[in-house]
């Protein structure tokens, strides 16, 4: 055969093959599939022609004919021109819908918006697709409107004011009546709610629901934290004053329904600054040589009744915010710091898990049920520690004993599978004004391992309890703490990423070996120069935990059932969990699978609300810090590649800053998102996640809690760019030049209004 006619049968080949999945593709409907499945159904066995299926479903996508919903994953866009969805703002000017009918993300254009604001249900007309273009839609109707509130700082003059916000949501300052600015005034902070926006206004209009400080004042930027996130920070003073007529209520009657644990031996071991400690730990040798260890849980369900406005504010918030320099708690301070809270030589009342173990660390038995019990002893983590270290000082038998019952613990279930994470938190010096003056990383050491296994063996035995019953009778409905496993692209990507470095991850198998082979992955890289690269895309690849009453188990921890049982005053599922433990160990029926579920879902959306605020006050306290440290140089990490720069990550005190891709001055840039990393289009130099660099800190943005640096090169000296006139400057000139033009176009932006 020639090599024209080799060639000819190929291409007719091509074309039947095209048109098998042109064939296949026409009868799915809502169906989604990927490469596999269409090569399957076509008959399609060898490499060569699965890859031509795999290159023919992406061609289809980039043309408009198929719609890629996850990498790979594709199905077919049957819709009609007109569809409903949720509008997304961003101030970058990159609007969208997402389609309720496929969940398809496609782009509005401003003009096309009606000035839909970020979570509005629209209804949306569909352009006709163009080929080798991205879709896009107009907004024709807003079918319901979402509350909306924004923080930012007011710029007050003689008949109206402005408000400049700080949301990645809104570009526009909004605008707001003489009548409506509630005694603010310029520098002030504000929570203001958007009451209209006129179709040709090029501002918003809103009014002001609360004065939150001036700007800069460290009380009102963290309040403007918990207000962005619509977290409260205020307590409702009518349930203040509901929980201040509790009293302990630890009378006869009452113990006499209890195991009286009063005289066993009985400590704390919490964080120096802790004043809500809601667990502690009994022990004590049995007559038969075995141990006795009592996990201790504040009883907070015995005095947060239900149907009442204190559960009802606990119900609502789910869980306290653990901010910088406070805690916003969940319950009123007289219960969660007084009444409930396990404080040293206080009789208390407590729900408990209590083991009897051998001096192997087995469980031998164990009991579920309340109890009333009184501490000895508050340990701070840094005392616990130095007992364990020096192996002498108070009450050294009982810790030494459960140090060494918590690294066997530690060590079965790592065996099992458990992912090993070593988890660093950044913490700060704050002086008396709340401002940083220093940054340390805190590290969890034995005596926090020890508190850690502890409570997780009995968040195991009270799920296991519940969600194993015994032989012929149902499981009854429960809240379980679940991880999913980790996501399949993600741990894909890391493990052809590991293999380049000659590390092998599994992707297949069960979640024990998949486990073991990234717990061995992270062994391996430590002190190497890829660490930072491969254990920051191991964590990523993690699903995130959450509440549900659908167990699947916890793939993190390799446990089977898992719930949260062991912090009521600060979690609200803890709370849920203590009913249904009192409702069924007293032989009560189930409760309400979908009411517990809402009630889960709620509590864990409300967990990642109070997790994202937790980081923005982290970022603001190292933009603080970092203020006081303008074109200072220091070392560090990439730990983040984007198409809008590189995130780097300080040695000496961890804090972040972007370099912005503009300031890049040496080449033009490409984001390779498989790579995780940017490459040089003229000179091929790459800027990988985990890679070392030398960076000066450019700019401090508190109000934004932005932080910028400028990378330098192999002398120290910061990278050159040119300005419009072809002056060389710095980066650090060129951001300050770039800051005042931006002020000017907002104000005669403001003028136009």
């Amino acid at each position: 055969m020639t090599k024209k006619s080799r060639t000819q049968t190929a291409k007719l080949r091509s074309n039947e093959l095209r048109a098998a999945v042109d064939t296949f593709v026409s009868m799915q409907k809502s169906n989604t599939f990927n490469y596999r499945q269409v090569s399957h159904a076509i008959g399609v066995e060898d490499a060569a022609s699965q890859r031509q299926v795999a290159l023919y479903l992406a061609e289809l996508a980039f043309d408009g004919g198929l719609i890629e919903t996850s990498p790979g994953k594709y199905k077919t866009p049957e819709r009609s021109s007109v569809t409903t969805g949720v509008f997304s703002r961003r101030s970058n000017g990159k609007n969208s819908v997402t389609t309720d009918a496929d969940g398809e993300e496609i782009m509005v254009a401003e003009r096309n918006s009606m000035h839909a604001l970020n979570g509005d249900r629209v209804r949306v007309n569909i352009a006709a697709r163009r080929k080798g273009a991205e879709p896009e839609a107009e907004v024709i109707e807003i079918i319901e409107k979402k509350d909306q509130t924004f923080i930012g700082t007011l710029d007050v003059d003689k008949h109206f004011g402005y408000l400049t916000t700080d949301s990645k949501y809104l570009a526009n300052d909004i605008f707001i009546p003489r009548a409506k600015l509630k005694g603010g005034k310029t520098g002030d902070k504000a929570v203001v709610k958007i009451t209209s926006w006129d179709a040709d206004a090029k501002n918003p209009k809103g009014e002001v629901i609360d004065i939150l400080g001036k700007a800069g004042d460290n009380t009102a930027e963290i309040h403007a934290i918990l207000a962005e996130y619509n977290l409260p920070y205020k307590y409702p003073e009518s349930v203040e004053k509901a929980a201040a007529k509790i009293d302990s209520g630890i009378t006869d009657e009452e113990v006499a329904k209890r195991v009286d644990m009063r005289g066993v031996t009985t400590f704390t071991i919490d964080p120096r600054d802790a004043k809500d400690f809601d667990d502690a730990l009994s022990f004590r040798r049995l007559p038969n040589g075995h141990y006795e260890v009592g996990v201790h849980i504040a009883d907070v369900t015995h005095y947060v009744r239900p149907n009442t406005s204190i559960e009802r504010e606990a119900e609502a918030r789910a869980t306290s915010v653990y901010l910088v320099d406070r805690v916003v708690p969940m319950l009123p301070e007289h219960l969660s710091n007084g009444i409930c809270s396990l404080r040293p030589d206080e009789d208390k009342l407590t729900f408990s898990c209590i083991f009897e173990m051998d001096d192997e660390a087995r469980v031998l038995d164990y009991r579920i049920c309340r109890t009333v019990t009184r501490s000895v002893r508050r340990f701070t983590y840094e005392e616990a520690q130095e007992i364990i270290e020096k192996g002498e000082g108070e009450l050294s038998e009982e810790i030494l004993t459960l140090d060494r019952f918590a690294k066997i613990l530690r060590k079965n279930r790592f065996d099992e599978g458990a992912v090993e994470f070593d988890r660093e938190e950044v913490r700060f010096d704050i002086d008396e004004t709340g401002h940083p003056v220093g940054v340390f990383v805190k590290v969890s050491k034995d005596a926090n391992k020890l508190i850690e296994e502890f409570m997780l063996l009995a968040n195991r035995t009270v799920a296991s309890a519940i969600g194993k019953p015994a032989k012929g009778k149902k499981a009854k409905a429960f809240v379980y703490r679940i991880h999913d496993m980790p996501d399949a692209t993600k741990l894909g990507n890391l493990a052809a990423l590991a293999r380049n470095f000659g590390y092998r991850i599994k992707t297949t198998g069960s979640a024990r070996e998949v486990n073991r082979s990234i717990n061995k992955m992270i062994m391996q890289v430590k002190g190497t120069p890829e660490e930072n690269l491969l254990s920051t895309l191991a964590i990523r690849s993690m699903a995130k935990a959450a509440y549900s009453v659908n167990n699947i188990g916890h793939y993190g921890l390799a446990f089977d059932y898992y719930t949260h049982f062991t912090s009521p005053i600060r979690r609200y599922p803890d709370m849920m969990v203590h009913r249904l433990l009192e409702k069924y160990l007293n032989g009560g029926r189930s409760v309400g699978r979908d009411r517990l579920e809402d009630e889960c879902k709620h509590s864990s959306e409300m967990e990642q609300l109070a997790a994202q605020a937790e980081r923005s006050s982290i970022k603001f306290k190292q933009v603080e810090y970092m203020a006081d440290r303008l074109g200072e140089t220091f070392s560090g990490v990439i730990s983040g590649v984007t198409e809008w720069g590189l995130y780097v990550e300080l040695d000496d005190n961890h804090c972040e800053g972007l370099v912005p891709m503009r300031d890049l001055a040496d080449d033009y840039y490409d984001f390779d998102e498989r790579n995780y990393c940017l490459v040089g289009r003229r000179h091929n130099n790459r800027y990988r996640l985990g890679d070392i660099v030398k960076v000066q800190v450019a700019r401090a943005d508190v109000n934004r809690r932005m932080l910028d640096f400028a990378l330098l090169d192999d002398s120290g000296r910061p990278r050159k760019k040119e300005d419009d006139m072809g002056e060389a400057i710095t980066v650090a000139e060129a951001l300050s030049r770039t800051q005042k033009k931006k002020k000017n176009k907002t104000r005669q932006g403001r003028r136009r209004h």
